[in-house]
């Protein structure tokens, strides 16, 4: 019986941790995808400047006029007399040595103490029991348990000390002393007698400004053009399960007739697009769409690369060209790696034959 139940209970994690990968509740026969709800986008017009105001300016050249005006050519002068200064004596007090104090220092004192410190804390973990002796399974792990086991937290005493009273000092005054000393000292300052020379004048003519250049401003208005753009509506990111159709999963055809050497899509390769791709993306919203490309052997693997990546971003392209979202879409190109049939390099080949290799295919895969 115990064995049973160890069994049983190993079955069941096993089957809960590979259930957190896999749909609720399938049914048998049926189809499902993991799909990311989609960021929500919605357009929004917006006016941009392609070319800002200015001004343009005209200019008026300044006016003058001739003036007739009487100016100084000597400046009046001074003669200058000088009348000495008169002098005394003045006695002046000032502090011989200020006055200070002296400082007498109470050093710090302490107390000794001790602290408690945790220094690890509790916790508990899973440990792994022996396995049953008795154990039926060739794998042992199966006849083991776990176990959820708590550990205390541990502690330590460190001693400490303690600030009793911190230092301090006392001051005690020492007074100032004073002096003095006698100056001279300028009783009556010097002084200077001027007597006044007239200024000379003279008439000159002279050209002068009546108006000044100006600028005559003119506004050009702006331009601008309206453009539509995406805004981020709501954030998408949550992961869920979609049923979809079985034949969806596989590679399906998309039978666009590309020109040759070229990745742009024709009106006819619009439209099959239009009726072909955009319901599978109606009906399941939020899957993830793979558009894969090939060629046939003829031309460089290089070339060949090139053309089949650019024909399916090409199609993808397209698509969000009509509001699918980016992240939904894969583009990948393989070239001449996944042939159908025989038609590899150096083989001969009917037209037909390379034609089934020159393909483009979808499928809904998995976020």
């Amino acid at each position: 019986m115990k064995k049973i139940i160890l069994l049983g209970l190993s079955l069941l994690v096993g089957m809960v941790t590979y259930a957190q990968d896999l749909p609720t509740n399938p049914e048998p026969g049926k189809c499902y995808v993991r799909c990311t709800t989609p960021d929500v986008y919605v357009n929004e017009t917006v006016q941009v400047m392609t070319k800002p105001a200015y001004k343009r300016l005209k200019t008026i050249p300044a006016q003058y006029e001739t003036q007739t005006e009487r100016v100084m050519v000597k400046a009046p002068g001074k003669k200058m007399r000088v009348i000495p200064e008169k002098w005394g004596t003045e006695t002046i007090t000032y502090v011989k040595k200020q006055g200070a104090s002296t400082l007498s220092v109470v050093p710090a004192s302490f107390s000794s103490d001790s602290e408690t410190i945790e220094i690890k804390p509790a916790y508990a973990q899973w440990e792994l029991g022996a396995p049953a002796p008795d154990c039926a399974s060739g794998n042992p792990n199966d006849c083991r348990y776990w176990c959820y086991k708590g550990y205390p937290a541990e502690f330590t005493t460190v001693s400490v000390t303690r600030l009793a009273n911190d230092a301090s000092f006392n001051r005690n005054p020492i007074s100032e002393k004073m002096g003095s000393y006698t100056k001279r000292v300028v009783i009556e300052p010097a002084r200077i007698v001027e007597d006044e020379i007239p200024a000379e004048y003279a008439n000159i003519t002279k050209t002068v400004m009546v108006k000044d250049a100006e600028v005559v401003e003119e506004t050009v208005p702006a331009e601008y053009r309206t453009v539509t753009k995406e805004v981020l509506q709501s954030k998408g990111g949550l992961t869920t399960w979609k049923e979809v159709e079985c034949a969806l999963v596989e590679y399906q055809a998309l039978p666009i007739n590309w020109n040759l050497g070229s990745a742009t899509l024709t009106p006819q390769a619009k439209n099959l697009i239009d009726t072909r791709l955009m319901p599978v993306l109606a009906q399941n919203p939020g899957v993830k769409l793979e558009i894969a490309s090939h060629t046939d052997s003829r031309g460089t693997n290089t070339s060949n690369q090139d053309l089949s990546e650019r024909r399916a971003q090409a199609v993808v392209r397209y698509l969000e060209s009509k509001g699918i979202n980016s992240s939904l879409l894969v583009a990948n190109g393989y070239g001449e790696t996944k042939l159908k049939n025989r038609c590899s390099d150096g083989v001969s080949c009917t037209e037909r034959e390379h034609r089934a290799n020159r393909r483009t295919e979808f499928r809904l895969i998995n976020n």
